[in-house]
């Protein structure tokens, strides 16, 4: 009885007045599940990130940047979770030290020697996930009317971040084999800028990745300059192989590195981590503190297990190969309705979709929600959103349905058929 009055009280069905008793509550109103943001927001950058978390029914993420629920149900089985917390001594009462648990990071080291990056547990910090590291990073190394560059088309919310903190960005075009290298030596030159974010594997929202004669030019400029280098992996976990990075080349020298496990395990997960040389990541420890203080206990006991086991490598290996064949079938789906692509890249959930010169971009966009069906134009991923850009991140696993293909046919067949129509008439 008292259990049952208990999940009474929980519900809001009774409420307890002390000796004298339980008494029914009053009945609450309906709740209207209306979202802060609203079509008045559609598709400015933060709208489009909620989208992608509210999973609405119905609402087709065309562009989403994360996998489907479906892909990921079993990366993570409860068992695995039980068995993990039952390696705590103290349960649920156990405390996570602020850089993160000492068994984890050593964990995280060997994975990225793995990878050819040289660290030691030392130079790891957990976080939650990369949006809290790029939100470190910003608040330990930058101060309102700093220069920073960024790749430009690049992460649209790395761009909010930056406004946010009051600096400059400096955009530097991103090319499929990586940045530009003589507008970087130029931005560095004219602007002498103190951090540039760069993201070499598996590019958002381009896909592509850099070369490694690229990424050497790279850290000669930065070191010759003077300028601190933040390399994203997110996506590093969907390219096989071994893909180059700055912090391989590096050894740390002069490269914040961070990652992220959101997207390859599980969103509910939330963790991620950085690598730095130990006076950066002293800096980027105190700024943890400050803000969050330390990760969740259990988030970072489910991930150890999960390293341990070797169950991340075989999961990851599972979606790299599903998502090579989503690729092909999307590219070719998109390439019917009349979507060209600049370059192609090797892997990953993105492809760079460049649209016909005549169509109207926006209005495009727009009729798309009116269906249910969200797309992130190109202006969204530049560094000055109201520029004009003929792109569309697509994700290669939802952009396969037939309800986008049939929605672009309808809007772009003819607009694709009428040059060649035109020609003939002049002939």
């Amino acid at each position: 009885m008292v259990t049952a009055y208990d999940r009474l009280v929980a519900d809001g069905l009774v409420f307890s007045r002390g000796t004298a008793g339980y008494f029914v509550a009053e009945a609450a109103g309906a709740v209207i599940d209306s979202a802060p943001l609203e079509a008045g927001d559609a598709h400015e950058p933060v709208w489009l990130a909620q989208q992608s978390n509210d999973l609405r029914p119905g609402v087709l993420q065309a562009s989403g940047g994360a996998l489907p629920m479906a892909w990921l149900e079993d990366a993570i089985p409860t068992s695995l979770v039980q068995r993990a917390l039952s390696h705590s001594g103290l349960g649920m009462a156990s405390r996570c030290p602020p850089q993160g648990m000492n068994a984890l990071r050593e964990r995280l080291a060997m994975l990225m020697r793995g990878q050819g990056m040289g660290v030691d547990a030392s130079r790891v910090m957990t976080t939650y996930g990369s949006t809290h590291a790029i939100d470190l990073i910003v608040r330990a190394f930058l101060k309102p009317g700093d220069a920073v560059i960024a790749e430009d088309p690049g992460y649209f919310l790395l761009f909010e971040r930056l406004r946010q903190a009051g600096v400059r960005i400096v955009p530097v075009a991103r090319r499929p084999d990586g940045v530009d290298l003589a507008e970087l030596e130029a931005a560095c030159v004219d602007h002498h800028p103190r951090l540039m974010f760069l993201q070499p594997v598996l590019h958002n929202p381009t896909g592509w990745s850099s070369t490694p004669a690229n990424l050497h030019r790279v850290l000669q400029t930065a070191e010759r300059h003077g300028v601190l280098i933040a390399e994203d992996d997110v996506h590093g976990q969907f390219q096989s192989g071994q893909p180059t990075r700055l912090a391989q080349l590096s050894g740390l020298e002069g490269v914040i590195y961070y990652s992220s496990f959101c997207k390859v395990l599980s969103p509910a997960l939330r963790m991620g981590y950085v690598a730095a040389a130990p006076t950066l990541l002293k800096t980027l420890l105190r700024q943890k503190i400050y803000s969050v203080l330390t990760t969740p206990t259990l988030n970072e006991l489910v991930l150890l297990e999960l390293l341990s086991t070797g169950r991340l490598r075989k999961h990851a290996e599972r979606i790299q190969r599903r998502l090579g064949a989503a690729r092909v079938t999307a590219a070719r789906s998109l390439r019917h309705t009349g979507v060209e692509f600049d370059a192609m890249g090797e892997a990953g959930i993105f492809l760079w979709g460049r649209l016909p010169e005549s169509v109207d971009v926006p209005a495009l966009v727009k009729g798309a929600y009116g269906q249910q069906i969200v797309l992130a134009p190109g202006s969204n991923f530049r560094a000055d959103s109201a520029a004009n850009d003929p792109h569309i991140r697509f994700n290669v696993v939802t952009s396969q349905n037939t309800r986008l293909s049939d929605y672009l046919v309808s809007r772009l067949r003819g607009l694709v058929a009428s040059p060649a129509v035109a020609g003939s008439r002049t002939t």
